[in-house]
């Protein structure tokens, strides 16, 4: 039976509330377990959804933390609303955080754009994310694990990669 559903998922059948993304808590539960069982420690499913003018773009991530405790961060420009899923021209990137002791690295996935299309905004420990091209439009707003120093952060951008460096405040 876990059998069927993996090659289920592995066919595309996972969803994320866009008309049966994870189609009900037991598919996430089944997944977890399965993660758990192959000693897996992150997994991600994209897709997309082509119309005559729309493209809709969605996605997930679940990594498996210290504790066993999972986080799942969904990414794309597909949005629940009470009328069902909705296409957005601005897409939310794939973001990770990463803990490097006395500072953080967050990687962002932002294809389409160039270095010059892309603004970084850090505020305390929130960090804004935004680029727009002819083509496409990210944004995302970020909360930090803990405060960071003022100041403008290290940021640099290569093949569709965005990685953004700022050092945590004292005692942060």
């Amino acid at each position: 039976m876990a059998t069927d559903k993996k090659a289920g998922r592995e066919a595309g059948e996972i969803n994320l509330g866009l008309g049966g993304v994870f189609r009900g808590l037991g598919n996430l539960i089944d997944l977890l377990s399965e993660m758990t069982e192959e000693g897996k420690t992150e997994i991600s499913q994209t897709g997309e959804l082509k119309g005559k003018e729309l493209k809709g773009v969605y996605g997930f991530n679940i990594k498996i933390g210290l504790g066993g405790a999972p986080s799942v961060e969904t990414f794309g420009n597909i949005r629940k609303s009470k009328e069902g899923p909705v296409v957005e021209e601005v897409r939310e990137p794939l973001l990770d955080v990463l803990d490097e002791g006395d500072s953080f690295r967050i990687v962002a996935e932002l294809p389409g754009v160039e270095a010059g299309d892309i603004k970084v905004d850090l505020k305390d420990d929130i960090l804004t994310i935004t680029a727009e091209s002819k083509e496409r439009k990210y944004s995302k707003e970020t909360l930090l694990p803990s405060r960071t120093q003022s100041g403008a952060p290290g940021v640099s951008y290569r093949n569709g990669i965005l990685e953004v460096r700022v050092r945590k405040a004292s005692g942060g």
